[in-house]
């Protein structure tokens, strides 16, 4: 008999419409992200200056936005400093600016990876844990 499969796909397909979530379900919480603006500065004295947006929902240690850029050679990252988050659920800016070794970074394409990075204590530990990275590619504009 053919009805008989036809009916099981039948209560098959309303079983998992059924089990599906509705478009009335509570909405899920915000994702810890990290972004970075697509132009930088660099100034004649190496200083590179970084800056973008970072979202953190929650942190039980110091949180910290760590960014380096690379640009002709990608094996060669440069530190650009890092800063303090804060974990409150808002969106917040953030700036990172640091000196590199003189002309090891010129103004053009540059890529940059940057890091919202928890320091949390476990016992006589210190764990990092990080919330979001990212790898961007930007502008590096003179300053």
């Amino acid at each position: 008999m053919a009805v008989r499969p036809l009916l099981g796909a039948a209560l098959l397909l309303l079983g998992a419409a059924s089990a599906a979530p509705s478009a009335a379900a509570a909405p899920s919480a915000p994702a810890d992200y990290v972004t970075v603006d697509p132009e930088g500065r660099i100034a004649a004295d190496g200083t590179v200056t970084l800056t973008g947006t970072y979202l953190c929902v929650a942190g039980t240690g110091p949180v910290y936005i760590s960014s380096s850029v690379n640009q002709s050679t990608p094996d060669v990252n440069y530190g650009v400093s890092g800063s303090a988050a804060v974990c409150d659920g808002a969106e917040h800016t953030w700036q990172n600016s640091g000196k590199v070794p003189q002309n090891a970074l010129k103004a053009g394409p540059a890529r940059v990876d940057v890091t919202l990075l928890e320091l949390r204590g476990s016992g006589l530990l210190i764990i990092s844990v990080p919330h979001a990275t990212g790898r961007h590619d930007v502008t590096l504009v003179e300053s």
